[in-house]
C-alpha cells in the first residue's frame, strides 16, 4: 500500500465520490503508517547490528553463514530505507493535514519523491529476499554465491522498474491528487506502474516457496549421504531447516497478500468498489507493509548468533568447520 500511493489517491477519490470525504480518515490512517513504519526501522536496525557466533563450536550443523549473513544485512538495509520513506511521507501528510496553507506545488513535488523512494527500497527488499533464497539453494549445494550479480541485481532492476513505472504515472503532470476517476487516461496512467510493481511482488512470493522446496530436498539428500543412519538430531535439523524456510515464506506473504487482493479488487471492480472492503485493506496494508523490517529481524534470526556487545573485552570466535557441510553454509 505504501508503495502505491498514487493508486491509494484515485481510489480515495472514487470511494469519496460515493461514501463522503476520505480526508476524515487521512490523520488516523497517516498515524498507523507512522507507527508502524517506527516499529519497522527498530526491527531493520536491530539485524543490522554486528553479531558473532558464540556456540558454533558445539553445533554439528551450522545455520550460519559469512555470506548469508551479509545478504540479510543488505536485506535489513533496504527494509529500513523503505520504513524511512513511509516515516516520512507519514509526517508529511500529517503536516499538511494540520498546515492548510502549505504550498501545494511543493507537496506534490514531496509527493513523487517519496512514492519513488519507497518504491525503489521495497522492491529492492524483494529482491534480497529472492536472492536470500537462491543464495541457500547454491550454498547447499556447495557451490559459490553471486553477490556482485546479487548487488547489481538488487539495486538498479529497482531502479529501473521504478523510473518506467513512475514516469508514466507523473509525466506530464506530476500532481498525484487530481486524476479523474472515470477516464481511460486515468486508469492508462496508473495500470502500468500496479502491473510492473505487482509483477515483482508475485515473482518472490511464488519463487521463493519453490526454491527453499529444492533446498529442503537438497539438505535431506546431504544428510542421508553423510550419514548411513539418520539420528533424531539430523531429523531435527531438517525439521529445523523447514520450519525456518516456512516462516520466512509465511512473513512475506502476511506482509504483501493484502496488497495483491486489494489491487484484485481495485481493477476488476474498478466502476463499483466494495468501499467498506477497500478501506479495510488500507488500513491492513499501512499496518502491515512498515512492519515487513520487524519481521524479517524475527524470521531471519540465528539464535547462536549474539549481537556483540562494544564494552566486553573477551570475545570468542570459534572457527570449527561443521563436519557435515561447509562453514559457509546459508541459512
Amino acid at each position: 500500500m505504501n508503495s502505491m500511493r498514487p493508486l491509494e489517491t484515485a481510489v480515495g477519490m472514487k470511494i469519496a465520490h460515493h461514501v463522503g470525504p476520505v480526508d476524515s480518515n487521512v490523520l488516523l490512517f497517516n498515524v498507523v503508517c507512522l507507527v508502524s513504519s517506527i516499529l519497522g526501522c527498530a526491527g531493520a536496525i536491530h539485524q543490522l547490528l554486528p553479531r558473532e557466533d558464540r556456540n558454533a563450536s558445539r553445533r554439528w550443523f551450522s545455520l550460519t553463514s559469512v555470506r548469508g549473513r551479509q545478504i540479510v544485512k543488505w536485506l535489513a538495509l533496504a527494509d529500513f530505507m523503505a520504513s524511512l520513506g513511509v516515516f516520512m511521507r507519514s509526517l508529511v501528510k500529517l503536516n499538511d493535514n494540520y498546515d492548510s496553507e502549505a504550498n501545494e506545488d511543493e507537496t506534490v513535488i514531496i509527493c513523487v519523491l517519496l512514492a519513488a523512494w519507497i518504491q525503489y527500497f521495497y522492491v529492492a527488499t524483494w529482491a534480497w529476499n529472492l536472492f536470500y533464497a537462491i543464495d541457500t539453494w547454491l550454498a547447499i549445494q556447495k557451490k559459490a554465491g553471486c553477490p556482485k550479480l546479487y548487488h547489481t541485481l538488487a539495486w538498479t532492476v529497482p531502479a529501473g522498474l521504478s523510473s518506467i513505472g513512475l514516469a508514466i504515472l507523473y509525466y506530464p503532470d506530476a500532481d498525484c491528487h487530481n486524476y479523474g476517476v472515470d477516464t481511460t487516461y486515468t486508469y492508462l496512467r496508473l495500470l502500468p506502474n500496479f502491473v510492473i510493481t505487482y509483477a515483482a511482488i508475485c515473482s518472490v512470493m511464488f519463487a521463493c516457496p519453490v526454491i527453499y522446496f529444492m533446498t529442503v530436498g537438497e539438505v535431506d539428500k546431504l544428510v542421508t549421504s553423510c550419514f548411513s543412519q539418520v539420528t533424531n538430531k539430523e531429523r531435527a535439523v531438517i525439521q529445523t531447516v523447514k520450519l525456518r524456510f516456512g516462516l520466512i515464506i509465511l512473513a512475506f506473504w502476511i506482509c504483501w497478500l493484502p496488497n495483491l487482493v486489494n489491487g484484485i479488487v481495485v481493477w476488476a471492480l474498478w466502476y463499483d468498489l466494495p468501499r467498506q472492503f477497500v478501506l479495510v485493506l488500507w488500513y491492513t496494508m499501512a499496518v502491515l507493509n512498515p512492519l515487513q523490517p520487524l519481521f524479517d529481524s524475527i524470521v531471519y534470526r540465528r539464535a547462536n548468533m549474539k549481537v556483540i556487545n562494544p564494552f566486553s573485552s573477551i570475545r570468542h570466535r570459534p572457527n570449527e568447520r561443521t563436519p557435515l557441510v561447509q562453514s559457509d553454509i546459508n541459512m
